[in-house]
C-alpha cells in the first residue's frame, strides 16, 4: 500500500550526462538494489542512438536482467520510432516518449519541431497497436521544458495544454509534465497542472521536475495538492539534458522519499536501504557529482517512516 509512487529514473536520466561508462554489471547490481529498497518502477535505459551517448550501448542487456526482477516495472525512454522498436523488441514493460514543448529544445535535442515529434509519436501508437497485446508496453508521453527553455525562455502554457491533448488523442497511456531546466515555481506547477487536468482529466499523472535552482521539492508538494501521485527522481540528484544548456540536477530520490514519508505518506520504500544504495552507486562512478540533503545529514533522530 502506497500513497505516491516514486519512479527511479538515475539510470537513463542520471547516467545520459555522465561523462564516464558505468560497467553494465554495475547497473544491473544498482537496479537489483534499489528495487530490494522497495522501488517499484525504474527507467532503465534509453534507447538511442549509441554514437550520441555511448552510455546506453548495453541497453537491451540492462532491460534483459530488469525483466528478471519480480514486481518491478521496467521503462526505457524512446525518442522516435526506430527506439520504440528495439525497446519492444526487449520486452520492457513501458516507453517514456519525449515531447519539447519548446521549438528550440526540440530541435536541440531530437532534430524535430513538436509538431513532428507529436507525429512521431503516432507512428509509435500505431506501430505498438500491431503487437499482440501480451507483447505491448505502455507508452507514456512526457512533455519536456513544460515550465521554460533555456533556449528559447518562457513556453506559453496554451502550447502544453494543446500537447498533451494531442498525445493523449494519439494514444498516449498516460501523460506527464517535465520542469527539464528547473525553472517552475509552486504557483506555475499549481496552475499548468490544474489547466492540463482540465482538458485531459486522470490520463495527467506524472510529474518530472528538476531541482536546478533549489525548488525541486517545493514544487513535488505542489504538483502532490493538485492531485499528481507519480513522481520522477534520481538517486543522489544525477542528471540533466545534455541537449539544454544549464539544465542539471534532478529531484534527489533521497530527498524526496525523505519528505514524503516525513509528510506522512507512504512510499512503500526503505529509506536506510536507499542510502545503501546512493554508496554503492557513489562507488561505481568516482569522481561523479552527486547531491542531495538527507544523505549528507543523516535522518532525524526518532524518524519513522509512515505508517
Amino acid at each position: 500500500m502506497t500513497d505516491v509512487t516514486i519512479s527511479e529514473v538515475g539510470p537513463r536520466d542520471g547516467l545520459q550526462n555522465t561523462k564516464q561508462f558505468m560497467p553494465t554489471e554495475a547497473k544491473k547490481a544498482w537496479i537489483s538494489a534499489e528495487a530490494a529498497a522497495g522501488v517499484t518502477e525504474i527507467e532503465v535505459c534509453s534507447f538511442v542512438s549509441t554514437k550520441l551517448i555511448p552510455q546506453f550501448s548495453d541497453a537491451a542487456d540492462v532491460v534483459a536482467h530488469a525483466l528478471t526482477i519480480p514486481g518491478l516495472s521496467v521503462a526505457a525512454l524512446i525518442p522516435n520510432l526506430k527506439g520504440a522498436e528495439r525497446a519492444a523488441a526487449t520486452g520492457v514493460h513501458k516507453l517514456s516518449f519525449p515531447l519539447s514543448v519548446s521549438k528550440g529544445h526540440s530541435l536541440s535535442n531530437v532534430r524535430k519541431t513538436p509538431e513532428e515529434q507529436l507525429a512521431e509519436f503516432k507512428r509509435i501508437a500505431e506501430f505498438l497497436a500491431t503487437l499482440p497485446k501480451d507483447k505491448r508496453p505502455a507508452l507514456s508521453g512526457g512533455l519536456s521544458t513544460a515550465f521554460g527553455c533555456t533556449i528559447d525562455g518562457p513556453v506559453d502554457e496554451k502550447d502544453v495544454v494543446r500537447l498533451a491533448v494531442g498525445l493523449v488523442e494519439a494514444g498516449a497511456h498516460d501523460v506527464s509534465l517535465a520542469d527539464t531546466v528547473g525553472y517552475a515555481n509552486p504557483a506555475q506547477i499549481k496552475r499548468l497542472f490544474i489547466a492540463v487536468r482540465r482538458e485531459i482529466g486522470d490520463k495527467l499523472t506524472g510529474a518530472h521536475l528538476h531541482n536546478t535552482r533549489g525548488l525541486g521539492l517545493a514544487n513535488a508538494v505542489a504538483a502532490l495538492e493538485t492531485g499528481i501521485k507519480t513522481f520522477d527522481s534520481s538517486l543522489g540528484g544525477m542528471g540533466g539534458c545534455p541537449y539544454a544548456p544549464g539544465a542539471s540536477g534532478n529531484v534527489v530520490t533521497e530527498d524526496l522519499v525523505f519528505m514524503f514519508e516525513a509528510m506522512g505518506l507512504r512510499t512503500g520504500i526503505d529509506l536506510e536501504k536507499l542510502l545503501a544504495v546512493r554508496q554503492q552507486v557513489v562507488e561505481a562512478l568516482p569522481g561523479a557529482e552527486f547531491h542531495g540533503n538527507v544523505a549528507r545529514a543523516g535522518l532525524p533522530k526518532g524518524f519513522g517512516a509512515a505508517a
